[in-house]
């Protein structure tokens, strides 16, 4: 629907999904890609500080999650993997406390039910299982096809290509297809799961994976916000109305490193980065609105402030993080308590406070 110039395309199949976006709506995005692009470059930078033990890039997928994600109702729940910041800017969640779990002091966490958000699931694919039987729960709760907007509810899940090779998700769209539950599943294929190309793990695009399991299935262009936006919407108007599930490849590129532990100039060529940074999602959005003359000046100063002041707090607040105290590790682990974490918190506790007995004993610190 946006070429990489900037230039709309009419599509008539999709026209009529983003017919309600403005040039006011249109800003917002831009907000949004510009947001989570100065978090994300913030947040590398901390790592190669030495303030964060890892970190995973979004950089360049920007349009897809924030197109795919500001298509989605308030009552709808999202499972990410773990490079979704962009969703989870949309969704409300604070990108400070993303960074809590890459610097290592807790599990990682927020409100899962204020958001609508679940947790980042560093297992490759094993979180697709876990969205479809949630579709499934909200199906059985009677939250779908009643026709109220309100009320009718669907399931987004987020991968990458890598993660269609996996088992997990292939079962997945089996229980998910044969249940006709309300899911969204939706593959960011950025081309490379760690250092193998998507031309390595299927000899098919990988939106036909859908299609051989009775899914309907779109490819769509991951680096263009409206049409991530339209193809999302239309997947979740199916969805809520009972329609049952749909499989989106949104086909963008993975400008970053997989993480900052991997140096990607050993499996791809500077020609090939160069080619997709022709298609950078915020350059097109951006040559879009200065083509419409929406884009004004100060506009585009006051969003850079914003985000300046976003990488100042992520690096405050980041910095300011201190480990929990060690028995901490056994809080939250099940929502009720549990004897076998019980067990071992005693033993814990117990097992520090021998090391308190014996500085007692002797006086001072062993």
């Amino acid at each position: 629907m946006l070429t990489p110039s900037g230039d709309r395309v009419a599509r008539p199949d999709y026209d009529h999904r983003v017919a309600h976006l403005d040039a006011a709506a249109l800003r917002g995005l831009y907000r949004d890609i510009v947001l989570v692009r100065r978090f994300d470059t913030e947040a590398t930078a901390l790592q190669r500080q030495g303030e964060l033990g890892l970190f995973t890039q979004s950089l360049g997928q920007e349009a897809a999650q924030v197109g795919s994600a500001r298509a989605l109702a308030p009552q709808d729940y999202v499972f990410p993997s773990y490079r979704e910041h962009g969703v989870a800017h949309v969704r409300g969640v604070d990108l400070v406390d993303i960074l809590r779990q890459f610097r290592g002091i807790d599990h990682g966490g927020w409100d899962v039910d204020e958001h609508n958000f679940h947790l980042f699931t560093l297992v490759i694919g094993a979180h697709t299982l876990h969205a479809t039987g949630y579709a499934m729960g909200v199906q059985r709760d009677g939250l779908v096809g009643t026709g109220d907007p309100e009320r009718d509810t669907a399931v987004v899940v987020y991968f990458g290509d890598g993660a269609t090779s996996q088992g997990d998700v292939n079962e997945a769209m089996v229980f998910a297809a044969v249940n006709n539950a309300p899911l969204v599943l939706f593959c960011q294929n950025n081309q490379w799961a760690i250092s193998v190309p998507a031309s390595s793990q299927s000899r098919v695009p990988l939106v036909e994976r859908g299609a051989g399991f009775g899914i309907p299935s779109v490819q769509v262009d991951g680096n263009d916000v409206l049409a991530c936006y339209a193809v999302t919407a239309e997947a979740l108007e199916r969805a809520h109305g009972g329609g049952g599930p749909t499989y989106i490849e949104a086909v963008t590129y993975r400008m970053g490193a997989h993480t900052t532990s991997d140096d990607p100039t050993r499996y791809r060529s500077a020609a090939e980065e160069e080619s997709w940074r022709r298609r950078d999602p915020l350059d097109r959005l951006r040559a879009h609105l200065v083509g419409l003359g929406e884009l004004p000046a100060d506009f585009v100063d006051a969003v850079e402030a914003e985000a300046e002041e976003l990488g100042s707090r992520v690096r405050r607040e980041v910095r300011a993080m201190v480990p929990p105290p060690a028995r901490s590790m056994f809080e939250h682990v099940y929502a009720t308590p549990h004897a076998v974490v019980e067990a071992e918190r005693a033993w814990f506790e117990g097992y520090e406070d021998s090391f308190d007995d014996a500085r007692g004993a002797t006086g001072g610190d062993r």
